[in-house]
């Protein structure tokens, strides 16, 4: 490997940098939190209503859809 050396010492720099920038921040806390409504059917998170009515439109035909009203934050 003529590169060795080299190749080490990135390695290194690199975890100093990570070190300092800290932890990486997780995003599944802010998803959980945008995908407020519920498929009554199969139970899938969308995150909006509109988005509710197209996949019950394609995945659920028969099924009646809920008012908008029922998925208003309480």
């Amino acid at each position: 490997m003529a590169r060795g050396a080299q190749k080490e010492q990135s390695r290194q720099k690199a975890q100093k940098e990570a070190a300092k920038r800290g932890k990486p921040k997780s995003q599944l806390g802010a998803r959980a939190a945008g995908l407020q409504v519920k498929c009554p059917s199969c139970f899938s998170n969308m995150p909006t209503y509109k988005l509710l009515v197209q996949h019950m439109e394609a995945k659920h035909p028969k099924a009646d859809i809920p008012p908008e009203s029922s998925f208003t934050a309480a």
